[in-house]
């Protein structure tokens, strides 16, 4: 009998930690220099490490330095509040462990389990409040109504994060859920660092929520783990689910009875660990495959299901009749239609000197219809017959941002508020394409007539992925064709075809302006003169007279004043000449959404003289199209 208990414990322990033992999640090596294996900082640090998990406190943290100036190691160690005691030493004890094989030299480290965070520096870590880098993770499957769900999840969010800054002095940590439908919670955890202040803790949490938000859009899951909180949610209980197991202990008895149990348990334990590890890993393999499997049969399906008749494409653009054109340029021209079932789209008919062959081009169109966005228009299928290439669009009925914005008229129905959640929404357009889809796309013709806005006005970027769907001897973010527009191109990708995140926020940063000044970058007028934008911006920012940008119709509320300068300067912060000193759209974001956050001070912007370039027309709107190049002045002798 005491056999089978001590079995039957010792496989339910063994396949339990099989099963749910966590992955070490991810780590930072931080650039603040190296140590070397003789140095006084090494002796201080492998001293100080061995501390952290025999002095966890009941409250899961523990902090300490040891050594002297220079030579000083500090660090800490932090459990999440539903884990055990027990637990929270092993997790710590092993997190130690592998942040020193991964981070074997550098003075500086921090990395993550599910359970627990371990940092180390040879600066004061303690009471600081550091949101530079962090570990994002989302539940691959999307909610179907996102700004909904996005309204619940902050609504968690605060809750939490009030509970935790200043009702929980002792962990600083809160847990909850709320409901999100009649039949389903959605269920959240939040945490800082005990040593920070309520405020301090409050301050992170805002800022982490925010960034968690932006980069789920949507998802039934995520988590982001930083130096200084964390924030996790789920449409499934999460927290306060481990379990401890206790194996009982055997009755007195003598020590022959204990000495036969051993001799049988151990070799039969043995034999079920080997036999369990290789079920596990057939298993594993079994199903990776299964998914591989799966996945391409998803992929064909959808493949199906994207495409388009011609012929049913034909009727609905009345044979793509020029009543129903929307724009011209040189990807091919776009043009009104309503499918038989009375939906409305807009259909793209491409030029036919893609480059592509059909199995690429569907490849290319399979991997941009699984871009989903709030904020990117929906490519809704394709059509491919003979040289015909077509793809179809979701309609936008108030086509796009550059009719209203440089429209005498039209301009008065963008006010303040109308024209801020357009910053912001393509701000979260392009960091979605940039960092968080699962390609990285890089825009390369962001414009006012590429955002185009749906009934509400919410903005939705066109052409994404048209960048993909041609062929332009791309090597490395660098191209031989340069396709773009005048005035929204960043120097180095007009002069050298050089093109990457930074140079989407420079052509960000001047649709910004044109957004705040109501003006066009390359036609603005001041007075009597025609200017450009950017030089008229940089001129009354530099004397202190941001005020001469702005719209005169956004004046009259005075409230949004402050609003507006700050986005003038961001909006120089982007368009500076060295792509090095432009922020990322993550660091635009929290801008805009953190006015407590100071602003580094802009340099001087690329200033353009125009001979002309190229022109792509966006999705609806027709651009003028001109052969010549585009010439940075301030590289001009």
């Amino acid at each position: 009998m005491i056999f089978h208990l001590i079995l039957l414990h010792v496989l339910i322990h063994f396949v339990g930690f099989t099963e749910g033992q966590p992955d070490f999640l991810g780590h930072y090596c931080l650039p603040d220099g190296n140590f070397t294996e003789n140095s006084s900082f090494k002796a201080n640090l492998d001293s100080l490490l061995s501390t952290l998990s025999p002095n966890i406190q009941e409250n899961g943290f523990y902090n300490a330095s040891q050594g002297q100036n220079t030579d000083q190691a500090n660090a800490i160690a932090l459990c999440r509040g539903d884990v055990q005691l027990d637990t929270c030493h092993s997790c710590v004890t092993n997190a130690t462990q592998k942040l020193v094989q991964d981070c074997p030299t550098q003075v500086s480290a921090i990395g993550w389990y599910d359970f627990c965070m371990v940092r180390y520096s040879n600066s004061s870590i303690v009471g600081r409040v550091d949101t530079r880098f962090s570990l994002q993770g989302r539940n691959p499957t999307n909610v179907s109504d996102v700004d909904r769900f996005n309204g619940v999840l902050q609504s968690l969010f605060d809750n939490l994060r009030g509970r935790a800054a200043f009702e929980g002095p002792l962990r600083k940590y809160a847990t909850g859920n709320t409901s999100l439908t009649n039949f389903q919670y959605l269920y959240g955890l939040v945490q800082c660092t005990p040593d920070l202040s309520a405020d301090q803790c409050s301050n992170c949490l805002i800022e982490t929520a925010q960034k968690i938000i932006n980069f789920v859009n949507g998802a039934e899951g995520g988590r982001i783990l930083g130096a200084s909180c964390i924030l996790r949610y789920e449409v499934n209980p999460f927290f306060n689910q481990t379990i401890q197991l206790d194996v009982d202990q055997p009755s007195d008895g003598d020590d022959n009875s204990t000495t036969i149990i051993v001799a049988i348990v151990v070799p039969v334990v043995a034999l079920i660990l080997i036999s369990v590890s290789v079920f596990l890993l057939m298993r594993k393999t079994r199903k990776k495959k299964i998914v591989e499997q799966v996945e391409t049969i998803e992929d064909i399906s959808t493949v199906e299901s994207l495409q388009y008749d011609f012929n049913t494409i034909s009727i609905a653009t009345d044979n793509f009749d020029d009543s129903n054109k929307l724009g011209q340029g040189g990807f091919g021209a776009v043009y009104k239609g309503c499918l038989s079932n009375g939906q409305e789209i807009a259909v793209k008919r491409l030029a036919k000197d893609s480059g592509q062959g059909d199995l690429e081009f569907k490849n290319e169109v399979l991997l941009v219809a699984k871009l989903q966005h709030r904020n990117l228009v929906r490519l809704l299928g394709f059509c491919l017959e003979g040289t015909e290439r077509l793809l179809i669009y979701e309609y936008m009925p108030n086509a796009s941002l550059d009719h209203f914005l440089f429209d005498k008229v039209k301009r008065s129905q963008l006010d303040w508020d109308k024209r801020y959640k357009i910053i912001k929404g393509v701000a979260r357009g392009l960091l979605y394409l940039h960092e968080d889809s699962r390609l990285r796309i890089i825009h390369r013709d962001l414009k006012a007539s590429n955002v185009l806005l749906d009934e509400e006005m919410n903005p939705k970027i066109a052409d994404f992925g048209m960048a993909r769907l041609f062929v332009f001897d791309e090597t490395q973010g660098n191209t031989s064709r340069i396709v773009g527009t005048y005035g929204y191109m960043a120097p180095e990708y007009a002069l050298h075809g050089l093109f990457s995140p930074k140079s989407d926020a420079f052509s960000y940063g001047v649709l910004v302006l044109e957004i705040v000044s109501g003006q066009r970058n390359n036609l603005f007028r001041n007075g009597d003169h025609l200017g450009d934008l950017l030089s008229h911006v940089w001129k009354n920012w530099r004397d202190g007279t941001s005020a001469n940008v702005i719209d005169p119709i956004l004046m009259s509320n005075a409230a949004s004043i402050h609003e507006l300068v700050r986005c003038i300067h961001i909006g120089l912060l982007c368009v500076q000449e060295s792509d090095v000193a432009r922020p990322t759209m993550e660091s635009v974001l929290l801008m805009l959404n953190s006015f407590s956050l100071t602003l580094p001070v802009p340099s001087e912007p690329a200033f353009y003289m125009r001979s002309g370039i190229e022109s792509e027309v966006s999705l609806f709107s027709e651009d003028p199209v001109s052969d010549s190049k585009l010439i940075n002045s301030k590289l001009l002798p």
